[in-house]
């Protein structure tokens, strides 16, 4: 389900945020984390804070627009049972599959054991192009059991 924005809800409350430069031209919807002076791109969540870049909305940013490497970045801290609009790994995904932060800071299935559940896949069933967003829920992390 595609939409404008990448945080989803719930509605009732604001997600905080982190501000700070984006070390890179990384797009929103892709796992950053907060370095001592910049949001950088991240591939794993194992000993990370996750951190999900959205949009500049009042700059006229949209969702399909990449960050230029020094600016303003907008990162959301992730809770339990958030809906996030992310970016995935080409793939094909089931309703509710687990998923891990991986190559470019996207979302793939959590398969292997020892793999880091971060989300769960909460959009239509079928196949994404890398790069595709869809919305998931934020899961109280584990790991994919042997």
């Amino acid at each position: 389900m595609s939409g404008n924005v990448i945080y989803r809800g719930p509605i009732n409350r604001q997600p905080r945020t982190v501000n700070l430069p984006v070390s890179g031209a990384l797009l929103p919807g892709t796992f950053v984390e907060e370095t001592a002076t910049a949001l950088a791109q991240i591939t794993t969540s194992l000993a990370k804070r996750p951190l999900i870049l959205g949009v500049v909305d009042f700059a006229d940013q949209t969702i399909a627009d990449a960050y230029t490497s020094g600016d303003t970045g907008v990162a959301y801290e992730a809770q339990v049972n958030d809906v996030f609009q992310c970016a995935l790994a080409a793939a094909t995904y089931a309703k509710g599959a687990p998923l891990k932060i991986s190559a470019a800071g996207r979302l793939a299935a959590a398969t292997t054991a020892g793999d880091i559940v971060f989300a769960f896949f909460d959009d239509t069933p079928g196949a994404y192009a890398a790069g595709a967003l869809a919305d998931v829920i934020i899961a109280n992390s584990y790991n994919v059991p042997a």
